[in-house]
């Protein structure tokens, strides 16, 4: 059985640069050479999002082909041999994937090897236990949030810091993920912009600026950290504190 191989961005275009520019020698490492099967169904709009996707990464040497321009798209997700799952709303492509029957088969070939699998933002959050700790608007109501459990941690994307300065006195990301923790004992990993998570066989490691929470506390790491203990984790979902019916 081959190696599982992982390339999981935060984000697909860094300030400043062009789309997937700041990430090409991973997407050349992961890629191998070989074509690419892009999966635009996060955004509404998949001709264009697939063109300008095939344009990025064509500028690498890489070639692309979309999933949605196939007669048969869950044939083409499954049959990939190097799988980018776009970025875009995190619902949508998670319903997305349900409705095409992929969730079980593909994690299966991600997992085995067959398929190596390139995620950006939202097409990072679907390769989580869960999507739970999306920052996106439930726009859709996928028939649930459980997703391809690549990993067995969470991740949030586009991770920012609260600004001491501001006067904003909503919560913070820091908030909410410490919320997520109250109610699951999964450690969560942050990812900063720029920075991507390269998971290959039994290594996963940090590129750029993280952050890890658990229930214990988090820590920021500014490069190259190694979560790869992070892989033999068993999550635990849904155990949280609720009140009870009395009699009446």
């Amino acid at each position: 059985m081959a190696a599982m191989e992982l390339l999981l961005l935060s984000n697909s275009t860094n300030y400043g640069g062009s789309m997937f520019s700041h990430a090409a020698e991973a997407f050349a490492e992961v890629s191998a050479g070989d074509r690419v099967t892009f999966v635009p169904y996060a955004l509404a709009d998949w001709d264009d999002y697939a063109d300008r996707a095939a344009a990025a990464l064509g500028a690498f040497g890489i070639e692309v082909v979309s999933a949605h321009r196939s007669g048969a798209p869950e044939r083409a997700i499954l049959e990939a041999d190097v799988l980018m799952m776009g970025g875009g709303n995190t619902f949508r492509l998670l319903d997305s994937l349900y409705a095409l029957g992929v969730i079980g088969r593909l994690s299966r070939h991600v997992r085995e090897g067959a398929t190596r699998y390139v995620g950006a933002s939202a097409g990072t959050n679907v390769a989580c236990p869960t999507i739970r700790t999306t920052n996106d608007m439930p726009i859709c109501h996928p028939p649930s949030f459980a997703a391809l459990g690549l990993v067995p941690f969470q991740i949030n994307l586009h991770y920012i810091d609260p600004d001491p300065a501001s006067t904003f006195m909503g919560e913070t990301r820091e908030e909410r993920i410490d919320e997520f923790l109250e109610e699951n004992d999964c450690q969560v990993l942050g990812l900063y912009e720029g920075s991507w998570l390269r998971v290959s066989g039994a290594s996963a490691v940090v590129a750029g600026r993280s952050r890890l929470f658990q229930r214990a506390g988090c820590h920021t790491y500014h490069e190259g950290l190694d979560v790869s203990g992070l892989l033999h984790l068993t999550p635990a979902f849904d155990g949280g504190r609720r009140p009870v019916r009395g009699e009446s």
